[in-house]
């Protein structure tokens, strides 16, 4: 993006970026009024009082939390402390086993991610993206896709967020933490069918208009390209049928459990 193209639109970056704190940092102002200033709390119904006694949850009009006494008083790390018990290497536990197991495959994803760009542009990604290789400053021909230079960046950042899930966060919300702050794990799947998948090489960069003679025998190619891959499963390669496998399976599971509060994430 050129230079004045980011200078013109800096002004609406900084508002987006003031409402976003703004908005964060009022509703733990408003927490703090609620707890930790004696007088300021609404009244709570008797049926809410109710169910906070039966469940064991602290209330407003209560003795003020721990947090209020707090240097910074803030109510949501508070929470994530006690009641979610979020922190570092908290989560390795034995009881938690399935759920380390649902996020294997974004991280296995998002690893191999790395070992493919790394291996390919080792001295690239040693330099922090500043040099090519040890003898050329530029880079003449940049490789197209996901080894582009201009990917280096999203991959340290969903490095980042995979290391920081993987530690301090609970790990089986890694495939929906990672699937929607960065492009790697649809960036890299896509990488992977189209350089190891000999039915979308058959194709011209159009999908729906398939090389005369290239398409193996056999196998129907559709205008949606993943589509043509599930038409001819048994056909595709493993890597493929993996890929593919995983991402139905997940939504399809997904769909079904988490929209009836199962055990899903």
């Amino acid at each position: 993006m050129p230079s004045s193209q980011i200078t013109a639109q800096k002004p609406s970056l900084l508002l987006a970026l003031l409402l976003q704190a703004l908005w964060t940092n009022l509703w733990k102002y408003y927490a703090y009024t609620q707890f930790c200033q004696p007088g300021s709390a609404h009244s709570i119904p008797k049926p809410l009082l109710q169910l906070a006694l039966d469940k064991g949850y602290r209330i407003a009009e209560g003795n003020k939390p721990p947090w209020c006494s707090w240097e910074l008083p803030l109510i949501y790390s508070y929470i994530q402390d006690v009641y979610w018990n979020i922190g570092f290497l908290r989560y390795y536990e034995l009881k938690q086993v399935p759920n380390f197991l649902l996020a294997t495959p974004v991280a296995i994803l998002v690893a191999w991610a790395t070992w493919t760009y790394v291996t390919t542009h080792p001295w690239f990604c040693l330099t922090l993206g500043m040099r090519r290789n040890k003898n050329n400053e530029t880079l003449e021909k940049p490789d197209p896709g996901f080894l582009s230079p201009q990917v280096f960046v999203y991959l340290v950042h969903a490095v980042a967020l995979l290391l920081f899930g993987c530690l301090c966060m609970h790990v089986q919300v890694l495939t929906r933490f990672l699937g929607s702050s960065t492009p790697i794990v649809y960036w890299f799947p896509a990488h992977l069918l189209q350089d190891q998948e000999p039915l979308l090489r058959s194709l011209e960069t159009v999908p729906w208009k398939p090389l005369a003679g290239d398409s193996p025998p056999g196998q129907k190619v559709s205008r949606n390209s993943i589509m043509g891959l599930l038409y001819n499963w048994k056909t595709c390669s493993r890597v493929t049928q993996c890929i593919l496998g995983y991402f139905l399976t997940y939504w399809l599971l997904g769909l079904l459990l988490h929209c009836n509060f199962l055990p899903w994430t």
